[in-house]
C-alpha cells in the first residue's frame, strides 16, 4: 500500500473544506453550482491552485475565474478557521478547470457516432 504525501492528504483537506465552504458562503446566482474538482498545493503549503467548475451559471470563464479569485481572502479566511491545526493557511488562486466540459464534448460525439452507425 503506497503511503500519502503530506501535500495529498493537505489538498485533499482543503478540497473539501473549500467544497462546503463556497456551497455556504457564495451565494451569487450568476454563478450557478461551483464545483471544486481539485487542490494542488505546494511543497511549502503556502500557495494552492483551487481547480473548480461551473454549471448553470451565466458568467464565462474569466468572470468565474475572477469573482472566485476576488473572494479569495475571504474564503481563506474561512478556511483557516477549518484548518486551525495548521500553522498558516495557504493563498488560494482559482483556476477554471474545462476537463469535465471536455469530457462532456467527447462523450457527445461518441454518442453521435454511434447513433448515425
Amino acid at each position: 500500500m503506497k503511503e500519502f504525501k503530506r501535500t495529498q492528504r493537505v489538498s485533499e483537506q482543503v478540497r473539501r473544506e473549500l467544497a462546503d465552504i463556497i456551497r455556504r458562503e457564495i451565494s451569487h446566482p450568476d454563478l450557478g453550482m461551483l464545483t471544486v474538482t481539485g487542490v494542488d498545493i505546494s511543497p511549502d503549503l503556502k500557495s494552492a491552485r483551487v481547480y473548480v467548475t461551473a454549471l448553470g451559471g451565466t458568467l464565462n470563464v474569466k468572470q468565474t475565474e475572477q469573482y472566485l479569485n476576488d473572494a479569495a481572502g475571504h474564503l481563506r479566511y474561512h478556511l483557516s478557521q477549518r484548518l486551525s491545526m495548521m500553522r498558516t493557511t495557504p493563498c488560494l488562486q482559482f483556476v477554471y478547470d474545462s476537463s469535465v466540459e471536455y469530457g462532456s464534448r467527447l462523450s457527445a460525439l461518441i454518442d453521435s457516432v454511434r447513433t448515425d452507425r
